[in-house]
């Protein structure tokens, strides 16, 4: 547990060292960001606190990111949460009492918050109050207010949809990330090297690029692994060939799919003739969660065109069939 634990905190560590502070900082999402420096240089000439902003996008997209910088160029701190972390109304009125006039709330996966957290939340959004519900030693109940500092809660979700129709309603600010371009991520390899110093190739930086599911965080871990690569195996500088050839020992194709896409596509086409076939027989048929596979692995497929949705079930497309160099059949439906 603790091996785990330790590897969890360098993650982190890696993660905060190569953050960006300042919307300057911030490769892509452009109109997000412009709209975001807007927001808030009105939010400072009026001496109020920024709307509460909802980020909402695939994982690994920046929303951590986005909402640190918030915090940042507010000049205000941060407090983070998860939706998850809330299974009493007390764990809510912790982190709200401890807010200073000003600060950023960050909860991370607030579609999964319990629905009777979220009715706590919405008094604390739109009036600053707390009302929270205390029980007396007679068994009888009374209702008391906290007056709360004006704060922004930023909320961060994969599943937009799971949000209730009233609390999006109270969020000023919503905005969808969008998958990044091979050039933005070339930007981000490019940044992160020279936050850690280590020489890197423009080939190298495209090639990164090019396998890293047009995602941010993707790019990054991947550039952690070939500078391991690069650093054991050759002389630390990541040029073209240490490149491709630690992808290929972490199984990472040409298009950025790994063993899991890989296996998911197998699936599809060798088990059940390319669909359509429902999430949870897939999920099943190769050993993953439901969720993990309409987060994670799907998105980037349907992006792609590798597969597609139907009333009837996920179907390969002809792409998959290419990319895996087996016979193209028809689908049953």
């Amino acid at each position: 547990m603790k091996l785990l634990d330790g590897e969890k905190q360098n993650e982190d560590n890696f993660e905060k060292t190569i953050r960006p502070k300042i919307l300057d900082e911030y490769v892509g999402q452009t109109e997000i960001k412009e709209n975001l420096r807007i927001f808030i240089k009105a939010a400072l000439l009026r001496g109020e606190v920024l709307d509460h902003t909802l980020l909402y996008g695939p994982p690994g997209l920046g929303k951590t990111t986005l909402a640190h910088i918030i915090a940042n160029e507010m000049g205000t701190n941060i407090k983070t949460t998860s939706g998850p972390a809330m299974e009493r109304p007390g764990d809510l009125a912790a982190v709200l009492s401890t807010l200073e006039p000003g600060d950023v709330l960050f909860i991370d996966e607030i579609h999964r918050l319990p629905s009777y957290i979220e009715e706590i939340l919405y008094p604390a959004m739109e009036d600053f109050v707390l009302d929270l519900v205390i029980s007396s030693d007679n068994n009888k109940s009374k209702s008391i207010r906290i007056d709360l500092p004006p704060f922004t809660l930023v909320g961060a979700t994969t599943r937009a949809g799971d949000l209730t129709a009233p609390l999006r309603d109270r969020f000023g600010i919503v905005n969808k990330l969008e998958y990044y371009s091979d050039k933005e991520l070339t930007d981000i390899v490019k940044r992160t090297a020279g936050v850690f110093d280590v020489e890197i190739e423009d080939k190298a930086a495209k090639e990164l690029a090019k396998r890293s599911r047009k995602t941010p965080r993707i790019a990054n871990r991947l550039f952690k692994r070939v500078r391991d690569f690069a650093s054991v195996l050759g002389d630390g500088k990541i040029d073209i060939k240490i490149t491709k050839e630690s992808l290929e020992r972490l199984k990472v194709d040409k298009c950025g799919l790994d063993a899991i896409d890989i296996e998911y596509l197998k699936s599809l086409i060798e088990k059940f003739n390319g669909g359509p076939v429902g999430i949870e027989t897939i999920a099943t048929s190769i050993g993953e969660e439901v969720t993990t596979i309409e987060d994670i692995v799907e998105p980037f497929l349907l992006q792609e065109g590798f597969i597609k949705r139907t009333k009837s079930g996920r179907v390969a497309t002809p792409k998959s069939y290419k990319h895996l160099e087996v016979g193209y059949n028809e689908p049953l439906f």
